[in-house]
C-alpha cells in the first residue's frame, strides 16, 4: 500500500520553489507567481471500503492542514460506486497565492527581512539585480547589506584613483570587511574576485612587490649596504649596468652564493621570476638562472626567457642530476607543459624528468646540491 499524501508533502513541494528563490523573485515582482498544484495520493475505492475511518481521518488531516484556505485549497473528485457508495475525496492541493505559500512554509519572518533587503537594494540597480538572482544569499547578508552597498559606491567612485583599499571611508566599512566580502563586491563591480584582480580591475593600488638583490660594491650601492629589497617598479627605473646577473631560486642559496664581480644576485622566488624578467636594464646583461632540477624549475626557466631570451642556465644539466642520485626526492605535482624556450640539452633533461627516465618523479632541489660542486660551476658560468 502506497503512503497517502499529507500536509507535509504539500509543503515539501512548495519548499522547492522557496529554496530555488522562485517565490522571493515573484514577491519582488521580478517574475509572475505560478500556482503550485500538488497531486494527492489517497485511498482508492477498495481501500475506502476496507477502512472507512482511516480514509475519513486522512481527509480531515488534509482539510485541517489547509487552515480554511489560508495555506492551500483542495480540489475534489468523486470515488466509489455500487458497492461502497459515492465519496468525495481531495484530488490535489493548490497553493494559489504567495500569501498561502508563505503561511504554509512558515517563512513570514524571512519575507519581512527580504522587504528590508529590497529597500536597501532599490537605490542601486546592480545590487537589486544581484538580489533577485540570489535572494537567499541576499537574505544571509541582510545585516551587512547597507555597509556592502556603501562599499560598492566607494569602489565605484574610486575607479582608476590609484588609492589603496585601506583608504576606504564608506560608512560601516573597513578593510577587513571589504576583503571578507570581496567576491560579492567583485560581482557587482564587474571585476575579478581574486585579491590581485580586484584592485587591478578597479585601478586601485596593489601591495607593492619587492625584489631582493645583493649587489657588487662597484655598482654604487651606498656602504655598508650589501643587500636591498626594492619595489619592482622603482627598481626598474634605476640606471644599473651589471656585467652579470645571477637569478637564484632558493633563498638560502641566494644569500650564500658569491656575488659576481661587477654584477648582482637576485632572489627569483619561483614563478615570481617575472619581476626580475621585467627589469629593463637586464635586457643587455649576461643573465644566468639557477633553479631546482625538476620539471617546474625548467618551466620557470622557460618563463624567464620570455622576458630575457639570452638567459643561460647553470647546474640544471644531467651531469649535476646524476652526480647527486643519493639526494633525489619526489616531485609532488610535476608539470608536463610544452616548454618552447629550452635549449636542446635542457629540453633533453626536462623530457627525461617528465618521462621518468631516471625514476619516478625525480627531483633534485637546489639546496641539496653539493656546495663545492655548485660553486665551481657557478663561478665558471
Amino acid at each position: 500500500m502506497s503512503a497517502w499524501s499529507t500536509p507535509a508533502d504539500v509543503a515539501a513541494k512548495v519548499r522547492r520553489r522557496w529554496d530555488d528563490g522562485s517565490l522571493l523573485r515573484a514577491y519582488a515582482g521580478a517574475v509572475p507567481f505560478e500556482p503550485v498544484e500538488v497531486p494527492l495520493r489517497g485511498p482508492g475505492a477498495g481501500e475506502i471500503g476496507d477502512d472507512l475511518a482511516r480514509a475519513r481521518d486522512w481527509v480531515a488531516a488534509l482539510d485541517a492542514g489547509a487552515r480554511d484556505g489560508r495555506r492551500y485549497v483542495l480540489r475534489w473528485r468523486d470515488v466509489g460506486g455500487r458497492l461502497v457508495g459515492r465519496n468525495r475525496l481531495p484530488e490535489r492541493a493548490v497553493v494559489e497565492s504567495l500569501d498561502q505559500a508563505f503561511d504554509l512554509l512558515g517563512v513570514r519572518g524571512e519575507v519581512r527581512r527580504f522587504d528590508g533587503v529590497l529597500a536597501v537594494a532599490d537605490a542601486e540597480p546592480v545590487v537589486r539585480e544581484w538580489v533577485l538572482s540570489q535572494p537567499h544569499k541576499a537574505l544571509d547578508l541582510s545585516d551587512d547589506l547597507p555597509a556592502l552597498v556603501a562599499a560598492y559606491r566607494w569602489c565605484e567612485e574610486s575607479r582608476g584613483s590609484g588609492r589603496y583599499v585601506r583608504e576606504i571611508t564608506a560608512p560601516g566599512v573597513d578593510t577587513k570587511f571589504a576583503e571578507r566580502h570581496r567576491a560579492v563586491l567583485a560581482g557587482w563591480l564587474g571585476v575579478s574576485g581574486t585579491a590581485a584582480g580586484f584592485v587591478a580591475g578597479l585601478g586601485l593600488a596593489a601591495k607593492p612587490t619587492l625584489v631582493r638583490l645583493r649587489v657588487d660594491p662597484s655598482l654604487g650601492l651606498p656602504p655598508p649596504l650589501s643587500e636591498v629589497a626594492v619595489r619592482a617598479d622603482e627598481l626598474a627605473a634605476l640606471e644599473l649596468r651589471p656585467a652579470r646577473a645571477l637569478i637564484v631560486e632558493n633563498e638560502i642559496t641566494y644569500l650564500s652564493v658569491p656575488v659576481p664581480a661587477g654584477g648582482l644576485v637576485i632572489w627569483g622566488r619561483g614563478f615570481d621570476v617575472d619581476q626580475a624578467g621585467r627589469l629593463p636594464w637586464l635586457a643587455g646583461c649576461d643573465v644566468v638562472y639557477w633553479g631546482d632540477l625538476d620539471t617546474h624549475g625548467f618551466a620557470i626557466l622557460d618563463r624567464l626567457r620570455a622576458w630575457l631570451p639570452q638567459a643561460r642556465s647553470v647546474l640544471m644539466d644531467s651531469a649535476t642530476l646524476l652526480e647527486h642520485r643519493d639526494r633525489w626526492v619526489g616531485e609532488d605535482r610535476p608539470t608536463q607543459a610544452v616548454l618552447t624556450r629550452l635549449t636542446a640539452e635542457e629540453d633533453d633533461v626536462y623530457r627525461g624528468l617528465v618521462s621518468d627516465r631516471w625514476g619516478e618523479r625525480v627531483r633534485l632541489e637546489q639546496e641539496r646540491i653539493d656546495w663545492a660542486w655548485a660553486t665551481r660551476r657557478v663561478d665558471a658560468g
